[in-house]
């Protein structure tokens, strides 16, 4: 009886712990921005949407895309959403960097003190001033693009300091070390509220702008597509759910960006923040341009191996068959066809 007992009581622990790795899903280490435009992340952790995919997703912060990056491609990632200056300038250096999805658009500002702010107002009298970006950042790129086109040299004609991250370029301008400084949201909203002046968006200087993409290496988009598919469809769901449920959203978004949930509120509801998860081929593709042309990187990237979207597309494709009557896969069908 006893012997009986033990067998079917470690058969059973077995059948459990058999079980227990079944429902545990496929583990996917994913690096995040803590930032109100990576709310999609923090909505499918939090809701259960990366399980419900059977996946099993390590989010693990960043405090800018170069140390994400620096990470996705020494393998300590699986999936990066991080900005697009640093992957394209991986893409030139030869890195075997896939671009598969999308996070944002825009959202990035350059902030000043009120009383020099109708001065900075043309991008043609930062000429011998001191600006502070964030190493690698989308806006870092934005701002010299935008300074090549005014007739500026940003190697010569300015100074800028490549800090750590958005509160470091916040007190760096409000301490007068710098005369500007390039930010993200919430950051934005921060500078405000603090007494900071935002004299230009980043879409007034490039129009359209895409900021965080979604990245994974070569290798793993040829061994674990199927994975990176369940992923794309979870960060599809988490979009959709963020429109229909903003509250909870912020609720989530709290979790990971310690800052006043009413200032994530008003960060997250932007008109500033574009949330599309689209791959956005033609939105990247002139972003490169635009960094071969203003001298941020020396040749232009192979965007054709580089930007990767059937994962994208496939998953895409998979939830409007489930919902065929949801006319919100339809539309996101027509964002892919015109961005890509």
């Amino acid at each position: 009886m006893s012997t009986r007992f033990t067998f079917k009581t470690a058969a059973a622990l077995l059948l459990g712990i058999a079980a227990s790795h079944a429902c545990a899903g496929e583990a996917l280490k994913v690096g995040y921005l803590p930032v109100t435009g990576q709310a999609k992340f923090f909505v499918a952790k939090e809701y259960g949407l990366f399980e419900k995919e059977g996946l099993d997703v390590e989010l693990i912060e960043f405090q800018n895309s170069a140390d994400g990056l620096n990470a996705l491609v020494s393998g300590k990632l699986d999936v990066a959403p991080f900005g697009t200056t640093a992957p394209l300038a991986h893409l030139a250096k030869g890195a075997k960097i896939r671009i598969i999805g999308g996070v944002m658009g825009g959202d990035v500002a350059l902030v000043a003190k009120p009383e020099k702010a109708a001065e900075l107002s043309k991008i043609a009298n930062f000429k011998g001033k001191k600006v502070a970006t964030i190493r690698l950042a989308t806006g870092d790129a934005v701002l010299r693009g935008a300074l090549k086109d005014a007739g500026l040299n940003w190697k010569t004609d300015l100074e800028l300091f490549e800090l750590k991250n958005p509160a470091a370029v916040i007190e760096a301008v409000k301490s007068g070390q710098v005369d500007a400084g390039v930010i993200w949201g919430p950051h934005d909203l921060r500078a405000e509220d603090q007494g900071l002046k935002i004299v230009f968006r980043s879409t007034d200087l490039q129009p359209g702008h895409p900021c965080c993409r979604i990245l994974a290496m070569e290798d793993s988009v040829k061994n674990k597509a199927a994975a990176l598919e369940k992923f794309i469809r979870a960060v599809l769901l988490a979009q959709k759910y963020g429109v229909e449920h903003p509250r909870e959203t912020v609720a989530a978004i709290a979790k990971y960006v310690k800052l006043d949930p009413a200032l994530l509120e008003r960060a997250y509801t932007s008109p500033n923040l574009d949330q599309s998860s689209d791959p956005n081929t033609r939105g990247v593709r002139h972003f490169a341009e635009v960094m071969v042309d203003s001298g941020f990187i020396d040749k232009t990237p192979d965007l054709q191996s580089g930007v990767f979207t059937p994962i994208y597309e496939r998953a895409l494709a998979q939830l409007a068959r489930e919902n065929p009557d949801d006319p919100f896969w339809k539309t996101l069908q027509a964002e892919f066809r015109q961005k890509n």
